[in-house]
């Protein structure tokens, strides 16, 4: 792709802006680790609900979802369109409690929720697993994306891509701190939606519009186009069969750990819980995100999917790439002048998401391993310094896996499957105080060997399934369901051969979170002062109105997008119903801030 000179000078100004951001902050920062990881737990909800969604706007997300359209249609995005239930689990049950705990990460509730030797294996075990395997996949795959669109539109080597990718972000944000990272992320979200909605603009205008996308999908792939637009899944799916969609929405939306979606909530968005000012702003923030992550950032990228399943029928790189497609279309069909604002805003969704990475991947392991086992009783400053280098250190891991990964959805793949089946215990530590840290402990190792047992030791030969992608979804749904169902009876079973965590701990964690006393009455009668706000019956109405509005917002707009006014107009006035419906219940839930 032709770059001219106003191109460059976009994607400089960008840059500059990126550092400047960053480095505003450099000062308030290095007064300590909570300013460096929580910048001072001062932050405005709507800062932390789009850093949030910012986050989860990389690079890669659009190619992914290219890929997942380009294979099975729009209902094919039932991938992570099932998480919706999740995320607003997250809202109404967790956000609060997060808040209330006061902690600095997610892994450190170990160290309030649990007692003894165990608590400490838990914190140092998640510290380590998420701080640099799992950061270094996730940092690899988004890196990845970025790296397919810097070769695709500026012709760039897989490794000088990956050093200005890595350099540019790892400066400001290792300098800037969390502080850097959510007002860079605001700029950048803005910046990465501009790219998304231009580019859908142009790749539908270079088909004859939306409304013109059907035929031309009819006229590309015959009858199967009806079912690329169908928002749900046919019975003879070559993608997504019905029994994998059943399995996503009864059971992975709970089960399941992905980033970004854990059941309970934790990672980066607990991070944004923490910081919040007030128990308000944590739930509004979560809230915010899973409005924004599920109703306004899809439809541009499937628009732009669907087009260059058109505009690039016969493409014999694009058939074998289907992700490469949203590049393609990059460099295909946007003027002179619109590639730079394009490739800023890749540019913009990428580091987002990298300078999260390294800002939270360096908490757990200088907050969870280094500062409580490792360097106890240093200075504040030394503490902001070995956060500095922990960034760097897991950046350099990111790089290397991104040289190795081939496929971005790889990575989507391999989380899922370790995280499968360790959803209930993560939820239930906050609901049922006879849970331990050997539950948490278990869980994890029972999901890793099982899940890596059935994927290498099994396989889909084992059930009588081939290669194709339909088996491939088949094969995904009984694992998550083996899985599931091992790790649940292993880690009941060794919370009942363990002893339960010390009764003063749990005490002091009831009073500091007040989760209420379904689940915890034998703590809750040692402890009668404690008052708690939560409202179980509730926070489940809210929850159901919840997932009403956002599956309704969705399918609403996506109706609209394809000519079907009447019924995208009903689906919105449902949506916009249950939004009023939750407003006035929080209304009358409205706890002191904390």
């Amino acid at each position: 792709m032709a770059l001219t000179r106003l191109d460059w000078l976009i994607i400089a100004a960008y840059f500059t802006l990126s550092l400047a951001v960053g480095l505003a902050f450099t000062r308030r920062a290095s007064r300590s680790t909570e300013e460096y990881f929580l910048a001072g737990r001062r932050v405005p909800w709507w800062l932390a609900g789009v850093s949030i969604v910012a986050t989860t706007f990389s690079s890669d997300t659009p190619l992914l979802v290219t890929g997942i359209t380009a294979r099975g249609g729009i209902a094919g995005n039932w991938i992570w369109w099932s998480f919706v239930l999740s995320g607003m689990l997250t809202v109404f049950f967790f956000a609060r409690l997060w808040r209330r705990a006061g902690v600095t990460t997610d892994v450190e509730l170990a160290a309030i929720r649990y007692s003894g030797r165990a608590a400490h294996v838990l914190r140092v075990f998640r510290a380590v697993y998420l701080g640099l395997p799992i950061n270094a996949i996730i940092g690899g795959a988004v890196t990845l994306g970025m790296v397919k669109i810097l070769k695709g539109t500026l012709g760039i080597g897989e490794l000088p891509a990956v050093i200005v990718c890595f350099g540019v972000t790892a400066l400001y944000t290792t300098l800037g701190g969390f502080l850097g990272v959510l007002w860079t992320d605001f700029v950048q979200f803005l910046l990465a939606m501009t790219g998304s909605l231009l580019l859908a603009y142009y790749a539908a205008g270079a088909v004859g519009g939306t409304g013109a996308i059907p035929a031309g999908l009819a006229r590309v792939h015959g009858a199967s186009a009806d079912s690329l637009l169908a928002f749900l899944p046919r019975a003879d799916s070559a993608f997504l069969p019905l029994l994998t969609l059943a399995v996503f929405l009864s059971v992975q939306w709970w089960a399941a750990w992905y980033p970004g979606a854990e059941p309970g909530g934790g990672g980066f968005v607990a991070q944004r819980m923490f910081a919040a000012r007030s128990e308000k702003d944590s739930l509004r923030a979560v809230l915010l995100f899973t409005v924004l992550h599920y109703t306004v950032r899809p439809w541009p990228w499937i628009v732009t999917a669907l087009a260059s399943m058109i505009y690039l029928a016969g493409d014999p790189a694009v058939a074998a790439d289907p992700e490469s497609g949203y590049v393609r279309m990059m460099t295909a069909v946007l003027p002179s002048g619109w590639r730079g604002v394009m490739v800023a805003a890749m540019l913009a969704a990428y580091m987002s998401t990298v300078s999260t990475q390294l800002n939270w991947g360096a908490s757990y392991l200088v907050n969870d391993v280094y500062r409580p086992y490792l360097r106890r009783g240093a200075s504040a400053a030394h503490y902001v310094w070995a956060s500095r280098v922990a960034s760097v250190v897991i950046m350099l891991l990111g790089g290397l896996v991104a040289l190795r990964l081939g496929r971005v959805t790889a990575a989507l793949d391999l989380l899922l499957s370790i995280g499968a089946g360790t959803g209930l215990v993560l939820i239930l530590r906050w609901y049922w105080w006879r849970v331990n840290a050997w539950s948490e402990i278990s869980a994890m190792l029972a999901a890793t060997v099982t899940s890596l047992w059935l994927r290498f030791g099994m396989g889909p030969e084992a059930f009588g399934l081939g290669s194709g992608p339909r088996d491939a979804q088949l094969f995904f749904a009984y694992a998550l369901l083996i899985t599931t169902a091992a790790v649940t009876l292993v880690w009941l079973a060794v919370t009942w051969l363990t002893p339960p965590t010390d009764t003063a701990t749990l005490v002091s964690f009831y009073g500091r979170t007040r989760p209420g006393r379904t689940g915890w009455g034998p703590i809750a009668a040692l402890a009668p002062a404690v008052e708690s706000d939560t409202r179980l019956g509730l926070a489940l109405w809210q929850w159901v109105l919840g997932v009403a509005a956002i599956y309704g917002s969705l399918f609403g707009i996506g109706q609209l997008i394809f000519g079907r006014r009447a019924l995208g107009l009903l689906l919105l006035a449902g949506a916009s119903a249950c939004a009023w419906g939750i407003l006035r219940t929080l209304g009358n839930d409205d706890p002191d801030d904390q």
